[in-house]
This record gives C-alpha cells, structure tokens and sequence, in this order.
C-alpha cells in the first residue's frame, strides 16, 4: 500500500513550501495507520518553473522533474512527466497551490481497497481565495468539483490507482492545455472503471486572487482555453468523440456562440448600412448580458460569463486546429534526486 504524490507546478515558490508539508504529513499518517509500514514518494513535476519553486521543493526532499525542449509544460504534460518517473500503486496528484488534507490519503487507499472496480477518488477542492468570479463559480453545488458519489471527472486531482492508468498507455494526455482530467476519466470509464468523490476535503486550494478577466487573458496567453477544442481532437483519435458531445454541454454552448458570431457578421450583409446591424449586435450584446445577470442574480457575474463564453468559444476553435503528438511518447526532461538541485 503505497503512494507516489504527483505536484505539478510551474513558478509556486509562494506556497509550494507548505503543499510540500502537508503532503509529508498525508504520508506519515497513512503510515502511522497501517500494519504495513507502506513506502510514498513525492514527485515534483514542473512545466519550466524560472522562480524558486525547485530550490524549495529540494529542501523538502522532494524528486524534481522538469520538462526541457522541445517538450513544453501544460496541464497534460505535469501529470504524465511524474507518472513517467513514479513508481508506487497509487497515485495522488495535485497542484503546487493546494494543501492536502491529512487525513485525504487514509481514507481514500482505504476506498479503493474496498471497492476494486474504482479507478480514481477524490474529494472537496476547498477554495480559499474566492475573490476571482472564476472561483466563485466552482462553489456553486452544481459544479463537476462538487459533485460526490459516481463521477464522471476527478476536477483537481485525487488518488488514481495505478493498474487502471497502465491498462491505459499513459495517465495524461501531453498535447492538452485544460480538460485533462475529463479526458482521463471518459478513457477509464470507456474500461469498465469507476470514478468517485467522497464527501470529505481533499485539499485546500489557493488560486489567482487576480482579476478575472486578467485571468481570463492569462489563460489565452497560456493556451489553457486551448484545452477543450485539443481534448474534442483528442476524442476523434481514441474514438469517444461522441462522449464529449453527449457529457460536456459547454460545447453546445460555444457552437450556439459560432452560430451568433454568425449571424452578426451576417447582418452586415443583409441589413442596409452599418448602422442597423450594428444597433442590433448591440442590442443581443445588452439581452444576453441582462438574461445572463438575472440567471446569476449579479450584473457582474452576468457580464463576466458572456465575455467568458468569447474566449472560451475562440479557445476551443485555436485548440481544435493544433497538431497533435502521441501522448505515449516519452516527455522529454531534466531530473534531480533529494540532494541534486542546482
């Protein structure tokens, strides 16, 4: 009964120093409760961090990964470069901003001991800075990370065991900014494999405290809205194209934005002059926002979530169009041992 704990990282060294305690201290429980002395490990995985995060995580005696060219870091690549370097039966991942629970990895080992035909369990992704809209969404109880029981995704990581993934070829798929997780679980589940969330903490999560649409651009610029048009390319490959359209409504929603995008530049042509097209793009602009901001009983909100579906809708259109490499392919990286750094 061991466990490999998997933090992907890219520029932590603000909070990357406590993860790194708590998981220590996840660890040392699991082993304070068990007659088996079990070993663990803990696996930095870093997309090409320039700030002291693998300085910090060498102090804390962590193994450190880190992707070098021509591989480039993404949400795909993190998970797949530690489990390329992992080597115990179970394996925890999360994110250089998170705090394990300490009590996460008992009880989760302890379901999945239980229930074989599981593949993955997970818990609450606590979120701790919820000034951002983007985090104030994910606490509303019908978000993915706040579903419990059966799940069709493990949203912020979890404890995946480690024979499924191998049945697999690879635990993440290293061409996808974003979506990973959902794209990991459709592959499992399509195997007869089970995903579940315990109603219980997994861990403290610390995200951007920055702007939302300052974040919104971050994730242009990162490609992180890349995510869902490289997991729907991803889906025609491994032949669940037709999962994705059936379980992700977004994508309904970004095809009824390419149908109004549509009909906005159709306007131009059909309507005289510019003036009246332009009146009328304006005046679905200001309807849209107005339905949007009763939904989510907040103008802020509702202005946020119109400009999100623009960025998303292009995201998935620029993601979709982006070569692919095999996402069993060895990730090219650098490697050092508690001890090595620097």
């Amino acid at each position: 009964m061991s466990v490999s704990i998997i933090i992907k990282t890219l520029n932590e060294q603000a909070r990357i120093g406590q993860t790194l305690v708590t998981a220590v201290q996840g660890l040392a429980r699991l082993k304070d409760k068990s007659q088996e002395n079990p070993l663990g490990e803990i696996i930095v995985a870093d997309s090409g961090s320039t700030d002291r995060t693998l300085e910090i995580a060498a102090e804390h005696g962590a193994r450190i990964a880190q992707v070098k060219p021509p591989a480039t870091g993404s949400c795909g690549v993190g998970p797949q470069l530690g489990f390329q370097y992992s080597k115990y039966e179970f394996l925890c991942l999360m994110d250089g901003d998170m705090e394990l629970d300490p009590e996460f990895l008992v009880a989760a080992v302890a379901y999945l001991n239980d229930h074989p035909a599981c593949a993955g369990v997970t818990g609450h992704v606590v979120e701790c800075n919820l000034e951002n809209l983007e985090f104030q969404r994910r606490v509303q109880r019908s978000s993915p990370e706040n579903r419990i029981g059966d799940i069709d995704r493990m949203n912020g990581g979890g404890l995946y065991r480690r024979q499924a993934v191998e049945e697999l070829g690879y635990l993440s798929d290293r061409n996808l900014n974003g979506y990973e997780e959902f794209d990991l679980g459709v592959r499992l589940r399509k195997r007869g494999w089970k995903l579940n969330r315990l109603d219980r903490p997994f861990v403290q999560h610390y995200g951007h405290t920055e702007n939302a649409y300052k974040l919104l651009i971050r994730r242009w610029r990162s490609r992180y809205l890349f995510g869902i048009g490289q997991a729907l390319r991803a889906s025609l490959a491994e032949g669940h194209f037709s999962i994705f359209l059936q379980e992700l409504p977004e994508l309904r929603l970004w095809f009824v934005v390419y149908a109004w995008w549509f009909t906005a530049a159709m306007l131009f042509f059909i309507l005289p002059g510019l003036i009246y097209p332009l009146l009328v793009n304006l005046l679905t602009i200001a309807l849209l926002i107005s339905v949007m901001s009763l939904r989510k009983s907040s103008l802020r909100m509702g202005v946020y979530t119109v400009v999100a579906w623009l960025f998303n809708a292009a995201g998935l259109a620029a993601g979709f169009a982006k070569p692919r490499l095999d996402p069993k392919s060895w990730i090219e990286s650098k490697k050092w041992e508690p001890g090595e750094y620097g």
